[in-house]
């Protein structure tokens, strides 16, 4: 009887954890080789800029996405690979290169460094828009302004964590 009250018990578990698996993907461990891809993608996409570099790693840090990556979100949209570009850009960025949305989201998938490339537009078209740094940092994010705040708060968290002994 109690091996089958557990049974019961990891089945319903599974069934609740399916519920919720739709709303969030698991990460997968990170995968050292793919780090060592995205390291060199922020790096390039920086033009030796330090500034732009660490801004790039606090943004990396802070959506935590892979190579890969296709994270659902609520209102029907996904983020897209390490820097978890929201699938919205996709017709302005395939406007921008002249490629089919199709191909954009996949090379948004799967290409580390387009992905790391478009996340550098994102944040430098939001930069020149906003003219501020930090309101930058929280458009990459949202549109709406307390959303904006509290992702530049987190953002700056991540900087501070990552190169604080720099």
């Amino acid at each position: 009887m109690i091996g089958k009250r557990l049974s019961l018990a990891t089945r319903l578990a599974l069934m609740i954890a399916a519920m919720f698996s739709t709303e969030v993907e698991a990460r997968p461990a990170l995968n050292p080789q793919h780090e060592a891809i995205i390291g060199l993608c922020i790096r390039n996409a920086a033009f030796g800029r330090a500034w732009l570099e660490r801004t790039l790693w606090g943004l990396r840090d802070q959506e935590a996405g892979w190579i890969g990556a296709e994270v659902p979100n609520t209102n029907g949209t996904q983020d897209l690979g390490p820097m978890q570009i929201n699938s919205w850009w996709i017709p302005r960025l395939s406007a921008l290169t002249g490629r089919p949305p199709e191909i954009v989201r996949v090379w948004l998938i799967r290409d580390a460094c387009f992905n790391v490339q478009a996340a550098r537009w994102i944040f430098l078209t939001e930069l020149r828009a906003n003219r501020n740094y930090w309101k930058a940092i929280g458009a990459y994010h949202s549109s709406t302004p307390w959303r904006q705040r509290n992702y530049a708060q987190a953002v700056s968290g991540k900087v501070t964590a990552r190169f604080q002994s720099n």
